[in-house]
Order: structure tokens, then sequence, then C-alpha cells
């Protein structure tokens, strides 16, 4: 999936319906509200609710800082 696929606009987060990010290279959609990560497999997204899985604090910042500022390389 990319960043430009038509897709993302309609993908919502399975649990509170909200827009999902694209997290790349790791291939997954990101719902920063819920702090809730969904892979993609083989070009597919698991939208599950059991799919997803918390990300921790510390993860989430980093998250937040690379979706806000994508030109920063992660750390």
């Amino acid at each position: 999936m990319s960043a430009d696929d038509p897709l993302l606009k309609i993908l919502a987060c399975p649990l509170d319906k909200g827009p999902l990010t694209l997290l790349q290279p790791e291939e997954a959609l990101y719902n920063p509200r819920l702090r809730r990560r969904y892979p993609i497999v083989d070009g597919i997204p698991q939208l599950l609710p059991s799919s997803g899985e918390q990300v921790a604090e510390e993860e989430h910042r980093q998250l937040l800082k690379r979706v806000n500022d994508p030109e920063d390389p992660p750390s």
C-alpha cells in the first residue's frame, strides 16, 4: 500500500471509526487517538479489532513525530 492509495481515504479504525495513518516502511495503519496499530499483510489491511495492537507511550510519541514531520528520519 502506498501513501497515495485512494483506499486510505475510506479506511477507518474499527473501534472509533476515525481515519488511519499509513506507517512506512513497517506496512501498518495507525490510529493515534487510541494508540493502536493495525498490520498490512500482503497489501491487505487487517482491520479487525483483535488484529490491532496497543502502542506504548514512548513509541506513540515517536510515531506522532514521524507523522507530523515525515522528512525527519526516525532516531
